[in-house]
């Protein structure tokens, strides 16, 4: 009986990986209800606009818009009844029982529980949510959906408990999605699908060879390649471009290319609707297409938002995401093309080898020459507008750590300057600046510890990548005592270790950091 289920579950899974890709994803909501979407989001009828956009409809949203434009013009029309007649909640936010922590239970038996708990299998459309052939983790809270950059800190944590089926299956809906769309969006929602993020796949990947071995590496080269072409888009068009800029890729003044976050489109989120267009409200003398193009920008690049992105570190309407070079993305391409290099060796391709390497070891040289400032010791971006570096420090500026990029010297410099400025009593803080902005100080967030620590241990400084671990993980412990919960930020400064900032309200669960947290635990085991 249970073979047969096995069975059926493997077929099924097959049938959404080859017959989903030849289906053409839905229009985001907003592209879709028109005055509708604009309506519910304007008035609020919803405390977070996440919450609209996450809604199934009952039939067809086209007819849903007709009706409404009639049934509207009716003196006695309520909006919220509307609404609630024709969509629903996802089952598993609509039926699934509050999920409760057990106060004698460990952190890391917790931690095992919740993998239970936001595991989540969609193999149909359902609204604005992609299906995908296999199950996969979602980061919890109000977050429904396979993230692309969370997810490879919730595999770290699933490989600590040999959850490798799971692991390799989120690989394969990032494969998936690859085929369909020629990139891995953002997550598996239709208003995601004109942005990505931070590029993790090759670590995806290096990880799921450590269990099955460098076969792994040859069966996802179509897809390493895949995401490098994405990113490189539009090499042939950049002379006839303002800033020699297109789509994700820039032309430096040197002629080397690197890389930008950026979005294909210039409205307003549909999930953050309200705020965007509020933003845009409040700017004098900008183009609202442009500033929204720069805040989704920011959005693809996960730090949502910062003020490592604004002219003026205290006012998001001075956001221009999508003029700065990051120190973070081109760190992870430079992974990128150094796993496709290594990846041809070991298929005996000296030619492709050789190019990559090349590749890699260009993209290396121009971070050094444009990323990194030797009066502050650190790396930081670059605005490629201005042709000046930006001046703002941020973890962003450990990344090359991370890759494998940093001299000796520079790695011994960013070493300093973390310990002296950003090591706080309960960790690191994302800058220097505290702005509000959930990605400023004093907020602490896992994935950034998980890449300072293995940074600094890249280049031998063990004693301080083990104090910020330390004080990181005591921080989790804290706050798990006094709340027994996980959440998505923590202030690393404050007695309470609770993160505030952003959009929307501080989210539990959570996936990244109880992936980071069962890893640094797992150490010392």
């Amino acid at each position: 009986m249970i073979k047969k289920i096995i069975n059926t579950d493997r077929l099924k899974s097959s049938l959404v990986s080859t017959t989903g890709q030849l289906l053409r994803a839905q229009k985001s909501p907003d592209e879709l209800l028109g005055q509708l979407f604009a309506d519910v989001q304007k008035q609020k009828l919803y405390t977070d606009g996440k919450t609209f956009v996450d809604l199934v409809p009952k039939k067809r949203l086209k007819s849903i818009q007709q009706e409404y434009l009639l049934a509207k013009e009716d003196p006695n029309f309520s909006l919220s009844e509307f609404i609630t007649r024709h969509f629903y909640e996802l089952e598993t936010t609509r039926l699934k029982p509050a999920f409760h922590s057990n106060s004698k239970q460990t952190i890391s038996e917790h931690i095992s529980r919740l993998w239970t708990e936001m595991e989540r299998r969609n193999r149909r459309d359902k609204g604005s949510l992609i299906a995908l052939p296999y199950p996969y983790v979602v980061p919890g809270g109000r977050f429904e959906e396979q993230f692309y950059w969370d997810s490879y800190f919730i595999m770290l944590g699933l490989a600590v408990e040999g959850k490798w089926d799971m692991i390799e299956g989120m690989i394969k809906n990032c494969a998936y999605m690859m085929r369909k769309f020629g990139y891995i969006p953002t997550a598996n929602r239709t208003y995601f699908l004109s942005r990505s993020q931070p590029p993790f796949f090759s670590q995806m990947v290096r990880l799921l060879a450590r269990h099955k071995g460098n076969t792994v590496f040859a069966e996802y080269l179509p897809y390493l390649l895949i995401e490098y072409r994405f990113w490189m888009k539009g090499s042939t068009k950049l002379a006839q471009q303002e800033h020699r800029a297109y789509g994700r890729l820039v032309q430096m003044k040197d002629g080397s290319l690197l890389n930008r976050y950026y979005d294909n489109k210039m409205t307003p989120r549909p999930e953050s609707l309200l705020e965007d267009t509020e933003t845009a409200q409040h700017t004098i003398e900008r183009d609202a297409g442009r500033l929204y193009l720069h805040l989704r920008a920011g959005a693809e690049s996960g730090w949502d938002f910062s003020s490592r992105w604004f002219m003026d570190k205290d006012d998001i309407r001075t956001i221009h995401t999508a003029d700065i070079i990051p120190v973070d993305l081109n760190s992870l391409l430079y992974q990128l093309e150094i796993t496709i290099a290594q990846t041809y060796q070991l298929i005996k391709q000296p030619l492709l080898f050789r190019k990559f390497q090349r590749l890699a070891d260009h993209r290396a040289a121009t971070i050094t020459t444009y990323l990194w400032d030797e009066t502050a010791g650190f790396f930081v971006d670059y605005n490629f507008h201005h042709g000046q570096k930006t001046g703002r420090l941020s973890l962003a500026g450990v990344f090359p750590l991370y890759a494998k990029i940093a001299t000796a010297a520079q790695a011994a410099a960013v070493a300093y300057v973390l310990e002296r400025d950003f090591l706080k009593k309960g960790g690191l803080t994302t800058t220097l600046e505290i702005t509000g902005q959930q990605w400023d100080g004093p907020n602490g967030w896992a994935p950034l510890h998980y890449i300072v620590i293995e940074g600094l241990r890249n280049y031998g400084y063990h004693r301080l990548a083990n104090e910020i671990k330390q004080r990181w993980v005591d921080l989790n412990l804290r706050v798990f005592a006094t709340q027994h919960k996980l959440v998505e930020k923590y202030n690393v400064e404050a007695a309470s270790g609770i993160g505030g900032g952003g959009e929307y309200p501080l989210q539990d669960g959570f996936g990244w950091t109880n992936g980071v947290l069962a890893t640094l635990l797992e150490e010392d085991r």
